[in-house]
């Protein structure tokens, strides 16, 4: 790696991890576009589908611990939540991460786009009324929570990511969790999911180690950033930024893949 493709690796860790940090997402909704489209722009060496998704499961790692770390004293993390969600998600991201390994360039890209358009739908579900319950009064299905939590995380696990960009949709609209509680319990929930895609990677010899350390550096510093952020921001402008990102991406993998 020459020291143009370090930069342009690093800032694409940055920018996405600061996107996570602030709306509770891994962050792999921006990052693995980006990865798949900027390098060739420049010039650059191209990644293949599987070298992304490799890179992105073992970045989101790294992500979603700061921005965890940002929220840690803030009463919004759900612990309940966090384990019907966390361990249902981990079975379902190794599956998946394990599994893609059987799959071709375009069928994670095809997984990658439906999961996309789904969470891109959901965010544009009108959510009446949820930030008015009190944190310590929030109730839900935790078995309908853990089975949809498992389904997210094989679909995510296949891709690399760890799946909160689908989650954070399913929390708000399904579950009725209020949305800074989302965002926080999200990312632990993601960190728990990026366990089992990272591991599912690494022992099918899908990660670029050397990008995939530039993208962790990145993240280190971005995701608590952008955690800070996200705690100052109108609940409402969270969502639209979050609604419209997703949107923007899964039109422009649509376009790919058609």
């Amino acid at each position: 790696m020459d020291i143009g493709f370090i930069i342009v690796i690093f800032l694409i860790g940055f920018i996405g991890s600061y996107i996570s940090g602030m709306l509770g997402i891994g962050g792999s909704i921006i990052k693995y576009p980006m990865l798949l489209y900027i390098p060739p722009l420049f010039g650059l060496a191209a990644f293949s589908a599987h070298e992304v998704s490799g890179i992105s499961a073992v970045q989101v790692f790294f992500a979603t611990i700061g921005g965890v770390w940002a929220y840690r004293k803030d009463g919004y993390l759900n612990k309940t939540l966090i384990v019907y969600m966390g361990g249902a998600i981990l079975i379902g991201s190794f599956v998946g991460g394990y599994g893609s390994k059987l799959m071709s360039e375009g069928g994670i890209n095809l997984v990658y786009g439906v999961l996309a358009l789904i969470a891109a739908v959901m965010m544009f579900i009108p959510k009446k009324g949820i930030d008015d319950i009190p944190l310590d009064k929030v109730k839900f299905n935790k078995w309908l929570a853990a089975s949809l939590a498992l389904i997210v995380g094989v679909g995510a696990g296949i891709v690399g990511a760890a799946g909160a960009f689908l989650l954070v949709p399913i929390m708000l609209v399904v579950l009725k969790i209020p949305t800074r509680m989302t965002i926080a319990s999200s990312l632990a929930i993601t960190f728990i999911s990026s366990i089992g895609a990272t591991v599912g990677k690494i022992t099918t010899g899908q990660v670029d180690y050397l990008p995939a350390l530039v993208m962790v550096a990145a993240s280190l510093i971005a995701s608590p950033l952008g955690a800070m952020a996200g705690k100052k921001l109108n609940t409402k402008i969270l969502q639209y930024i979050l609604a419209f990102l997703i949107l923007g991406t899964a039109i422009k993998i649509w376009m790919d893949i058609l």
